[in-house]
């Protein structure tokens, strides 16, 4: 859903007549351009029309059983230019409609503003399908993580930009794999295409194996959250956090889920091996190695079908 109203409905009609839109700054009711054309924008300072647009929302789950709602759009440069925004800016009104979510159990943000602590999920900004996307998925899930904002998404598995899939693009099988890899310890994992559709049968069991590491680890990523809506604590956190002043203020390709679980996907395409920075203390990998770390980095190989990631151990 979006706070947008085709402008050739009867909803609009209706809708305009009772000045729920936001108006340009000569009175008129302003038309936004976004993905899908160009739409007026509820005045969600209105109390009648946020009314309104939650009334429609309650109404999907009250008659169809709908559990929750992806919110789309919503960001703060849908509200700027030769608007009247009644004295608020455009953050104010992202906020507004991020304030919609706490109304309903499940939810699904791609903008906020102010609203970290929130039993909100945030997604990061739509990525391509592309090595250079995936790169940016660890640092900005951290940085999500840390401005309080737990419950977070990393996109869909492969990219979700829509437009990386259409036109005859051409699909890079490693990368999706590496991505599933990326999200699989991750707070939310999503696909942007059905892996079967588009991986031979190499590609696809790697895609299986990183499901099952997460199914192996779901316990303990439900876990996290519950102890994050108590506590405001990343799920997902930096190794600084974890290990101040240790000299991992600048590592941001690898992270921390929760206390005892050390991940270092591979994010470079064709690559066969890995540095990790391990912290002091022992590490246990998935084969039952024990690995003595020290703050150094330290070489791994790693097929393509394998995540690298540690358990802390205490012995």
């Amino acid at each position: 859903v979006c706070p947008f109203v085709s402008p050739d409905c009867d909803v609009y009609r209706a809708l305009d007549k009772k000045g729920y839109f936001i108006k340009d700054k000569s009175g008129q009711t302003a038309m936004i351009r976004w993905w899908n054309g160009v739409s007026a924008v509820l005045d969600l300072s209105n109390p009648q029309a946020k009314k309104w647009f939650r009334d429609e929302l309650q109404c999907l789950v009250d008659e169809y059983g709908v559990d929750g709602f992806k919110l789309d759009a919503g960001d703060a440069r849908f509200y700027t230019g030769d608007l009247d925004l009644n004295g608020l800016t455009p953050n104010d009104h992202s906020k507004l409609y991020g304030e919609i979510g706490l109304d309903f159990p499940l939810n699904e943000y791609r903008a906020m503003w102010k609203m970290g602590g929130q039993p909100l999920a945030e997604r990061l900004h739509d990525k391509n399908h592309s090595w250079e996307h995936l790169n940016m998925l660890i640092p900005q899930m951290l940085v999500e993580g840390i401005m309080g904002y737990p419950f977070s998404c990393p996109d869909l598995i492969g990219g979700g930009q829509y437009i990386s899939f259409i036109d005859g693009a051409i699909i890079d099988q490693e990368l999706i794999v590496r991505s599933a890899q990326c999200h699989a310890l991750m707070p939310m994992m999503q696909f942007s295409v059905a892996p079967w559709r588009v991986l031979d049968a190499e590609h696809l069991q790697a895609v299986s194996r990183s499901i099952e590491i997460r199914q192996q680890y779901k316990d303990y990523i439900l876990e996290l959250a519950h102890q994050a809506a108590k506590t405001g604590e990343p799920i997902m956190r930096p190794m600084e956090y974890n290990f101040p002043q240790q000299g991992f203020v600048n590592v941001v390709d690898q992270f921390m889920l929760g206390e005892d679980i050390l991940v270092a996907p591979v994010v470079k395409k064709g690559a066969r091996k890995r540095l990790v920075y391990l912290p002091k203390g022992k590490w246990e990998t998935p084969s039952g190695k024990i690995v003595k770390g020290g703050g150094k980095s330290l070489e791994f190989d790693v097929a393509l079908d394998e995540l690298l990631y540690f358990q802390r151990r205490s012995k």
